[in-house]
């Protein structure tokens, strides 16, 4: 699948959204509070999640092509300060260490990834394409738990609708139900087909009969594939047990 963001705009969205990841540590009264969209996790966890990540998927991009992840010990990371001003320095060195990295790999570089049945490619720019998607869920949940969170910007949120289906649904384990086609229609004009079959799950962007679809803003499909706005929140047409079942499934 292709994206209209273009590598430069990657990086950039990274750099933007760790920005106002940070801000929103700042502003917290204190990081014990607990993360209402994470279970178990405090708004500290939340931030050791994110800089440890960032450490990792820095040195996954360095090591290049290869059949497993780093070894931790490559990593190169420390545990999460607990002083809020050391925090957030951290943060910044954690994201601007994986900027440096896939800014010196470039787009086209293979590396390992964990989604090599998908219709993303295993390369640096895919994984600078999903990274802008972690960051800024996080943001949301970071932003959620101090106070208000803001919307996902546009071009985060329509890039992102295509980056979860062709990543993290995309697959060529068989789908275990009857063949169905579900469509995703955004408010800002977009939309996607899911073809769901014993070949496996594929996405593409052309118009096809479908047997249940959905309409919403970009940023509120976005949060609901990830678990922060329920199924319920989109408008729904068609047969809902197809979503239920494919929330459900687990492809081998």
């Amino acid at each position: 699948m292709s994206t209209n963001l273009d590598f430069s705009d990657l990086l950039r969205l990274i750099d933007e959204r760790s920005t106002a990841f940070r801000a929103a540590i700042a502003a917290a009264p204190r990081l014990d509070v607990p993360v209402p969209t994470c279970p178990d996790w405090t708004l500290a966890d939340l931030a050791q999640h994110l800089g440890e990540g960032r450490h990792r998927w820095a040195a996954t991009v360095a090591a290049g092509p290869a059949d497993a992840p780093p070894d931790r010990s490559l990593w190169n990371t420390s545990a999460a300060p607990q002083d809020r001003a050391e925090l957030l320095d951290w943060l910044a060195e954690s994201a601007q260490r994986l900027i440096d990295a896939l800014r010196e790999a470039g787009p086209d570089r293979g590396c390992w990834t964990w989604w090599d049945t998908s219709q993303s490619p295993q390369t640096s720019g895919a994984v600078a394409r999903h990274q802008v998607q972690e960051v800024a869920l996080h943001t949301y949940d970071a932003q959620l738990t101090v106070g208000e969170a803001e919307p996902l910007p546009v071009e985060v949120a329509l890039d992102g609708v295509d980056e979860f289906l062709s990543t993290c649904v995309a697959t060529t384990s068989p789908w275990p139900h009857d063949p169905a086609v579900v469509e995703y229609r955004t408010i800002e004009g977009q939309s996607w087909t899911l073809h769901l079959s014993a070949a496996g799950a594929r996405v593409d962007r052309l118009a096809a009969p479908a047997d249940v679809s959905t309409e919403s803003t970009a940023g509120e499909l976005v949060l609901t594939f990830y678990g922060r706005n329920p199924v319920e929140a989109l408008k729904l047409d068609g047969d809902r047990r197809i979503l239920d079942r494919l929330v459900a499934w687990e492809p081998e």
